[in-house]
């Protein structure tokens, strides 16, 4: 076991509240379960040497960090600084329909709702994600009233500015027919370790848009997930970014419980030079006639890692579900390096599958076609490379996001250098 793990195993001794119960759970499945070597299947292309021999030191909170904005959206900000919620709650200006509560002063009716929630989404959970069970302290409860149609964005940001340890939890709920957008938003670049995870409960007939910005980089270590549970005729349309750092480990996972649910994943990753993402996928269709689709296209930088894993599993019961999953990957260079694995597992008969995966190289005859009629490097790298990944952001449904994300991912592919 590595001496991080260990120390994190002691401090989870002295978390004592009214999720104490399934948090002993999760740190008797982390003690049984260890620490992920190369030979466990879900980290094999992922070294940890980052984490496994750094100390497990609460990151200390030594200013409020500048909050990023996005023009003309509305939002209600949930600002956690270095794993601290630094947002009053209690001075929110909050639409009809909506609760907030952080997870040290939920009542008894938000304690109910929130134990029918955590780590009841994703059962079976890694290592790091019983780590946050084991110890995140510091959380919010979201929840919709039914029928309830909230118009300002919920972001959840978490922003590290120092280095040390931070874990976060989100848990949501959404009534049946309910409609809500959030964006859970990390970035920086300090040599932190945070992980965050976030859980949706999304009743029948309810309606969310979701996007996670990863945007940590430098020497920031993420590792988080967003996991899913849709009801009948439940929607989802989620749209995930990411950037490489020193590591950054994301899992989303959808779990249709509800028939004639739909869920619509797009995944955007660019990662610049050395830097490493891991991007682990599961769409559950445990029911029938639910449908899915998902989409995740990368760009990988001069000696960069990306390792995607996508799996659609089809249970016996799932009658009648139309899944597909497609993963492009672009490499800037020969030391650009992806590890993809699509995966299908079908038990019923009647549903229409399909997955893949494509890899390719910059084309260097068209760029030097474009070189030739005067147009700049970085402009013909642009022109020619960035479109797989801009078509993914006009999917946006949230045209004022579309226009504050594009420009930023453009800039970054610019600053990516072509070997």
């Amino acid at each position: 076991m590595s001496q991080w793990l260990e120390q994190v195993i002691d401090n989870a001794q002295d978390v004592s509240d009214f999720l104490s119960s399934q948090r002993k759970k999760s740190l008797a499945a982390l003690q049984e379960q260890g620490w992920p070597g190369k030979r466990t299947e879900q980290w094999r292309f992922t070294p940890l040497t980052s984490v496994e021999k750094r100390k497990a030191i609460k990151a200390k909170v030594t200013e409020e960090p500048a909050v990023p904005q996005i023009d003309k959206l509305d939002t209600i900000d949930l600002v956690f600084a270095d794993g601290k919620l630094v947002t009053d709650i209690s001075e929110l200006s909050l639409p009809k329909g909506l609760k907030i509560k952080s997870l040290k002063k939920a009542g008894d009716d938000e304690q109910a709702a929130i134990k029918s929630i955590f780590a009841k989404i994703k059962p079976a959970r890694h290592t790091f994600g019983l780590v946050n069970d084991a110890v995140s302290k510091q959380g919010v409860f979201i929840d919709v009233a039914a029928g309830a149609k909230i118009k300002p964005v919920v972001r959840v940001l978490n922003l590290s500015t120092q280095a040390g340890d931070a874990h976060t939890r989100v848990l949501v709920r959404l009534g049946e027919a309910a409609r809500l957008t959030v964006i859970e938003h990390g970035e920086g670049t300090a040599d932190s370790l945070t992980t965050a995870f976030a859980e949706y409960s999304i009743a029948d007939h309810a309606q969310l848009e979701h996007y996670r910005f990863a945007l940590f980089t430098g020497k920031a270590k993420q590792i988080g997930g967003s996991h899913f549970k849709l009801g009948e005729e439940a929607s989802l349309n989620s749209t995930l970014v990411g950037y490489g750092s020193e590591l950054s480990r994301l899992d989303i996972d959808v779990w249709h419980a509800g028939e004639h649910a739909n869920a619509k994943m797009n995944a955007i990753y660019l990662l610049a030079e050395g830097e490493l993402f891991d991007l682990h996928t599961t769409l559950e269709h445990a029911v029938p006639n639910g449908t899915s689709e998902e989409n995740a296209r990368g760009i990988v930088g001069d000696g960069a890692r990306a390792v995607f894993n996508g799996r659609i599993h089809i249970h016996r019961d799932a009658q009648k579900t139309l899944a597909e999953l497609n993963n492009r990957n672009l490499l800037l260079s020969r030391r650009s390096l992806i590890n993809t694995k699509p995966e299908l597992e079908i038990y019923a008969d009647d549903v229409k599958c399909a997955h893949g995966a494509t890899v390719a190289e910059i084309d260097d005859t068209a760029l030097y076609y474009m070189l030739s009629r005067g147009i700049p490097r970085s402009k013909a790298l642009v022109m020619l490379n960035f479109g797989f990944i801009q078509e993914l952001v006009t999917q946006i449904p949230k045209e004022v996001i579309a226009d504050w994300l594009l420009p930023k991912l453009s800039e970054r592919f610019a600053s990516m250098e072509v070997k």
